[in-house]
């Protein structure tokens, strides 16, 4: 190889070696700084993709838990109002069992059938005014959301007004053979209530196994996206501890290449 003042190659070769280690160790820096392997689209495009897409499902996966869990709260609240009506209608059972008794007086069966229409008039008031987040519980078809499909709970929620209205409980406990008829709508109404409570604790369970689900697979999610992202601290130090030394060498031998074409003064002495 000719000796020459032109262009020194050796210098230009150790220059370029040393702007890429430079850019190396730039990149391990901010990989340890960060905690993340993948801090650009240039890192890894691929990688950024998958983990966009993993971090958007698990997102997705988590908020779909909070919904279920949400929907469970709503149910709740219906089933505790049930429960209520429940209660009521085991009162009125006594109620209308005692006025078709045929000794009772007027007074007295007036006095039953009083509460009898108060307790009526406070199952009615559960039906309109039980609410959930100002959404009536007995009157909206509420459906809640998830990323894997939809959970109705259109008949728990609205069974209750359906219960009060198909067995027609509105009968003046005014006489024994009134109370005897409406005894046997109240025994009617007591069924289809325990029956609307059996579907929304149906609808409540399946709706907290799919929180307990969609918690998981967030987790797994962010996991996985975890693993696709997160900086290998013992692979980013190795690389930083050999970046530097190349670094160190690297600036040595562009020291050297260029004091090499100083030699072409000596020629000239």
């Amino acid at each position: 190889m000719s000796l020459g003042v032109l262009n020194n190659i050796s210098a230009v070769y150790a220059q370029n070696n040393l702007a890429n280690t430079q850019a190396s160790l730039s990149k391990t820096l901010q990989q340890l700084s960060s905690g993340s392997r993948i801090n650009s689209g240039a890192d890894d495009a691929a990688g950024l993709s998958l983990a966009n897409a993993l971090q958007a499902a698990s997102t997705a996966l988590s908020q779909s838990a909070k919904n279920a869990s949400e929907g469970v709260d709503f149910l709740q609240v219906a089933d505790g109002a049930l429960a209520q009506v429940t209660n009521l209608l085991n009162r009125a059972v006594t109620l209308a069992t005692e006025a078709s008794n045929g000794v009772l007086n007027t007074s007295q069966q007036a006095a039953a059938n009083a509460e009898y229409q108060n307790i009526l008039t406070e199952i009615g008031n559960i039906d309109t005014k039980t609410e959930y987040n100002g959404i009536n519980v007995f009157s909206t078809a509420a459906a809640v959301y998830t990323s894997d499909g939809t959970v109705s709970q259109t008949d728990a929620a609205t069974a209750l007004g359906s219960v009060v209205t198909t067995v027609n409980l509105s009968g003046d406990l005014t006489s024994a053979a009134n109370a005897q008829t409406e005894l046997a709508k109240i025994t009617t109404a007591i069924g289809g209530v325990a029956s609307v409570r059996g579907t929304a604790g149906a609808n409540i369970n399946t709706l907290q196994a799919v929180s307990n689900v969609m918690s998981t697979e967030s987790t797994n999610t962010l996991a996985a996206e975890n693993d696709v992202t997160a900086t290998d601290y013992g692979q980013a130090t190795s690389n930083m501890s050999k970046y530097q030394i190349l670094m160190q060498t690297g600036i040595a031998a562009l020291a050297q290449a260029n004091s090499t074409q100083q030699l072409v003064t000596k020629l000239l002495q």
